[in-house]
């Protein structure tokens, strides 16, 4: 059988809709608490680098951080695959020599379409073309040159890249569902107050587009692992 580590930063960030899709492409998942367990063995099949709500620059608060990106970046030096989300997308830029800064044009938290690149509308990111998806992070990803960007939003200019078949970085949430949503509103109440973003109409908006993702996101990890020989 086929392993996949989630590498984990926060309970409630959660794999949401991609598990029981690598569940059905055959994988046995194991959750690995990077902060408290620190990097696992890097010989799985499969990486899965999950999201949370802290930065690759703030590696003197969180020192966990060298180690990962020092894991990432092995595991991309061997082409082996590894899916990042979020913190997981902007650790793979940082190990691949990229740079993530806090995003000039302030938080993006909500829904919203992507625009697609021209490399983007051939990759599997184009079964997500017309539909909104969830963006929640204050920093951007500038890539490293090699990487080819697949998507941005008019706040943030990669939304998206992918490093040769192998590894996809995701700035925006994929695997986000309504009734999950429900924990990282109250896991992320704070900054949510803090940036003046009332939750009933970010709730509302949650249950309107979330449902719409599951059969285009299942797609589009299917056609990745796919693609990456998974």
């Amino acid at each position: 059988m086929k392993r996949c580590t989630i590498l984990s930063h926060i309970s409630f960030e959660d794999l949401g809709l991609l598990e029981p899709i690598l569940q059905q492409r055959g994988f046995a998942l194991e959750i690995w608490d990077v902060p408290t367990q620190g990097v696992p063995a890097n010989t799985d099949d499969l990486w899965v680098v999950m999201g949370g709500p802290i930065g690759v620059y703030e590696s003197d608060v969180y020192p966990f951080l060298t180690a990962e990106i020092a894991a990432i970046r092995d595991r991309l030096d061997r082409k082996a695959p590894i899916l990042g989300v979020c913190l997981g997308a902007q650790l793979m830029a940082a190990a691949m020599g990229g740079k993530v800064v806090a995003n000039p044009n302030g938080k993006e938290i909500g829904w919203s379409k992507l625009t697609l690149t021209p490399e983007g509308l051939t990759s599997p990111l184009r079964h997500l073309i017309d539909l909104n998806v969830l963006h929640w992070h204050g920093d951007m990803i500038e890539p490293p040159p090699h990487a080819v960007t697949l998507a941005a939003t008019g706040i943030t200019p990669c939304q998206a890249f992918l490093s040769g078949p192998s590894a996809l970085g995701l700035q925006f949430h994929p695997e986000v569902t309504a009734t999950g949503l429900e924990r990282w509103l109250v896991g992320n109440c704070a900054e949510l107050n803090a940036a003046k973003i009332h939750i009933p109409p970010l709730r509302a908006e949650n249950a309107r587009h979330a449902p719409h993702l599951t059969a285009a996101v299942h797609a589009v990890i299917s056609d990745w692992l796919t693609l990456a020989g998974l």
